[in-house]
């Protein structure tokens, strides 16, 4: 939900509340800004409606002789928080909050003992908050892992260890703050299903046992289980062999029969990347909801890199993909028997089949979108859909954003060149740097602040610095192999308006996903909440990587090695000239004060 305070001395705050993330913005410009240090930030905490300080990162460190412990945390009391755009991502779903921000002014000094001094604290400008539940009444329900073991507060906390060096309950928190609600959502949804009932499940990846364990579970207590798994031909590439051996190995330690399993063997040389289940009511087998999104169903994808996991209660939308999987349970396509006429014929079929299952709901425009929700399936024989995607990001009004696991696609990319600094903001979330490739003659341009396109990529902090201590990723937790950083796959345009359109599923923005891979998605037009929801968590994930990403480019650069200024506070206002008209802060502010039904809560 959206959320506006009083204006107070010039100032008023914007919020946006998801299940665990609250994104703020500060609207400054009637304040009087001269001086000003930033924000001590402090607010409630339910039951008991105590009031703290919240914790921080950034200290006024640069004048002072020697760095702190990197252990001890600091307050933004002492040390405040200098942007007027910040989330909190620690709140309990469900509870209302009241924050506090407090204008800090003065002239900080810092003793040899790190007491900070000279400060002035203004009265706090309130705004009361409700984040949104878990799990509701309502047609969609999302859940998305914390996805970011680079990080320090798993540093601190964890000691950049992997839970399975963990022991006791320490290895079982680690497990839980990597994957936040997400697998308890994934076992709920199974969970569901009662005697007489029925599960159809469709997973590229399909081998983490505690889940596998599930479905077996379900099976045991009279649920009818019926799942489809990638499962190319042992003649394949390694990696799809893996996934066929890993599937079926855990699939036998769970004692799930051969019976209750689909082998997914055609098309040996695309993915069957689909990760959905649906859930069928009674013995009359009614279409009754939907879980998909971009989680697979391993170690690494419910606690590693970034995923969302989507349950979809609409019965039409649940009809649609028990068709899907009905097709899919056929397991059409080419069989690699080297008859390439035939391949060609029966993979020609299969994709008008899948469209044919969607018959007027597949729209190719943005003006063709219906409001509510509508599922996308692929192998397609056009990249009609993929442009209809590319079309959402290019012609935002207010601004767009996008996670990308495997690089901008270059129709994305010769849209976004195309836009000027005067163009709708557009947000990148990417797995890893977009730069020039040694292999490739193509000229390299690279998307700019010039285009009003921001990127952040995967990163981690390598090394100690100063206060700030090394941090891990999932690679060597060794959890991922391809992936580290961003797999999930959705796209937001206008996400702050009152009429927002989220795109979300298993496929990533690539055409071998649209017309090659199985793959779904589901897009979303005009339900506020499912775009707030997913507008915190891609701020949240943003923000923290967007700052690695620049200490990244800082480390490869030799000529600024030694460059911390963005580690440290400034003991000026100075940081006031990151929020100029024009520049990335500023236009960042614009987007919250510019948002549609905003409440003041009394």
């Amino acid at each position: 939900m959206r959320y506006k305070s009083k204006e107070k001395n010039g100032y008023c705050i914007y919020a946006v509340a998801g299940t665990n993330t609250v994104s703020f913005a500060i609207d400054y410009k009637k304040a009087d800004t001269k001086g000003l240090l930033g924000f001590s930030v402090k607010r409630t905490y339910p039951p008991g409606k105590t009031i703290y300080y919240m914790p921080g990162f950034k200290i006024f460190g640069n004048e002072r002789p020697e760095p702190i412990d990197p252990n001890i945390r600091v307050s933004p009391e002492d040390h405040p928080v200098q942007s007027f755009v910040w989330d909190d991502f620690t709140l309990p779903k469900d509870q209302a909050y009241t924050f506090y921000f407090e204008p800090v002014k003065g002239t900080p000094k810092i003793d040899d003992k790190g007491k900070v001094t000279g400060l002035v604290r203004e009265a706090a400008i309130e705004i009361k908050v409700k984040t949104e539940p878990l799990f509701t009444n309502k047609e969609h329900d999302i859940f998305f892992n914390r996805g970011i073991a680079s990080s320090q507060a798993y540093a601190h906390e964890f000691n950049n260890k992997r839970p399975d060096d963990l022991t006791g309950k320490k290895k079982q928190d680690a497990f839980d703050w990597l994957g936040r609600d997400l697998d308890d959502a994934i076992y709920k949804f199974i969970g569901q299903a009662k005697k007489g009932d029925t599960l159809l499940g469709c997973f590229y990846e399909f081998h983490y046992l505690p889940v596998v364990k599930a479905f077996k579970d379900a099976l045991d207590k009279g649920v009818k289980v019926k799942i489809i798994i990638a499962a190319p031909m042992p003649d394949q590439t390694p990696g799809p062999r893996f996934t066929r051996d890993t599937n079926l190995d855990t699939i036998k330690q769970a004692k799930i029969p051969a019976s209750n399993i689909i082998n997914r063997e055609s098309n040996p040389h695309l993915r069957q990347h689909n990760k959905f289940i649906v859930f069928l009511k009674g013995n009359s087998q009614t279409p009754t909801a939907v879980w998909t999104g971009s989680t697979n169903i391993s170690e690494n994808g419910i606690y590693g890199h970034t995923n969302v996991g989507h349950w979809v209660k609409n019965t039409n939308i649940a009809k649609s993909y028990k068709a899907y999987w009905e097709l899919l349970s056929k397991d059409p396509g080419s069989k690699n028997d080297n008859d390439a006429a035939t391949n060609r014929k029966v993979t020609a079929q299969y994709k008008k089949d899948v469209v044919a299952l969607q018959g007027d709901i597949a729209p190719d425009k943005i003006e063709d979108i219906p409001d509510g929700v509508i599922p996308i399936f692929s192998p397609r024989s056009k990249v009609d859909m993929l442009n209809s995607y590319f079309e959402l990001v290019d012609k935002a009004s207010a601004s767009a954003a996008i996670t990308l696991a495997f690089g901008i696609n270059a129709g994305l990319k010769d849209l976004l060149l195309k836009h000027t600094n005067q163009s709708a903001v557009t947000f990148m979330l990417l797995e890893k740097e977009d730069k020039a490739n040694a292999k490739s003659k193509k000229k390299f341009i690279p998307l700019t602040a010039a285009n009003n396109v921001y990127e952040a990529y995967g990163a981690y902090l390598k090394n100690p610095l100063y206060e700030w201590v090394r941090e891990t990723n999932t690679r060597e937790f060794k959890l991922a192999t391809n992936i580290a950083y961003i797999h999930s796959k959705f796209l937001l345009q206008n996400p702050l308006g009152d009429d927002p359109i989220v795109v979300t599923g298993s496929a990533n923005f690539s055409t071998a996903s649209t017309t090659g891979n199985d793959e779904n998605m589901i897009i979303i037009r005009g339900d506020l909440r499912v775009a707030d929801i997913y507008f915190t968590e891609f701020n949240r994930l943003f923000n923290h990587y967007y700052f690695r990403s620049i200490q990244d480019r800082i480390q490869k650069q030799t000529a600024k090695k030694d460059d911390s200024s963005s580690l440290f506070l400034d003991t000026t206002d100075g940081w006031l000239v990151k929020y100029k008209p024009g520049l990335l802060k500023a236009k960042r502010v614009d987007i919250y004060i510019a948002m549609k039904k905003a409440v003041v809560l009394p």
